[in-house]
């Protein structure tokens, strides 16, 4: 009877264990994936405000436009996967703040605008991943 109690305890803890872990995996790979899609859709935004500095109606522009819109969706889609794989708060925020920061590099008026827009999309992708690794480890 006792050692019946034993293996059901040890089989409830590696369950559990197994859970925690698979949860933890799919944390890294939602979070790192949601990074790399933000600084691809940051390298867009930045090629779409080069594009329109040096022609807003060719087709260097519309590509890169559309581009960046594409890399938009793809980083939004992300975006969900990290708000259902977490209940912090500080990594959603963190998650939406890079996503907005990011989102806002092609409406820069100049180059000093742009460079300063930029840096600070890459400072809230680094502090997703800050405030998102302290999850998975």
């Amino acid at each position: 009877m006792i050692t019946h109690i034993f293996q059901r305890l040890a089989s409830r803890r590696s369950e559990l264990f197994a859970r925690s872990e698979a949860l933890r995996q799919e944390r890294m790979g939602t979070y790192s994936s949601f990074a790399a899609a933000a600084e691809e859709y940051r390298h867009g935004q930045a090629d779409r405000w080069y594009r329109k500095q040096q022609d807003p109606d060719g087709e260097g522009f519309i590509t890169a436009r559309d581009e960046a819109h594409r890399l938009r969706t793809a980083t939004r889609q992300v975006l969900y996967r990290v708000k259902l794989l977490t209940d912090d708060r500080e990594v959603v925020l963190a998650a939406e703040r890079a996503y907005q920061c990011t989102r806002d590099v092609s409406t820069a008026r100049d180059q000093m605008e742009r460079d300063a827009l930029d840096a600070r999309a890459r400072q809230a992708i680094e502090a997703f991943v800050s405030r998102a690794s302290l999850l998975i480890r």
